[in-house]
């Protein structure tokens, strides 16, 4: 179950970061609240991931989906480049968190 809220603390933490990004386009309250439930759902689901994983295996991938994540939301969403590069080291970044979910 801590894998799952892990999971699910990565995807909200997404979230967040797209939403920080609407905030700056549209200025809209609507965009700060949707920021606040995303990173508030995010450390809760995190701090739940917590009680079972190590805590440099639990923030290491949650900061990893969060940041590939942002990084393919903005490639979708807002035009930010899509550079093979860009989408190597975000695969590496991936596989990161593969490989600490294998050893742990």
């Amino acid at each position: 179950m801590a894998w799952l809220y892990l999971i699910l603390a990565g995807i909200f933490e997404m979230v967040g970061v797209t939403m920080i990004n609407k905030m700056h386009r549209d200025k809209n309250w609507q965009s700060v609240v949707y920021m606040l439930l995303g990173f508030g759902a995010s450390f809760l689901f995190l701090a739940l991931a917590m009680e079972n994983l190590p805590m440099g295996t639990a923030y290491a991938i949650w900061t990893g989906i969060g940041a590939s994540g942002g990084a393919i939301m903005g490639m979708l969403f807002y035009g930010e480049s899509r550079d093979w590069r860009r989408i190597l080291f975000i695969c590496m970044v991936l596989g990161a968190a593969v490989g600490l979910k294998a050893i742990s």
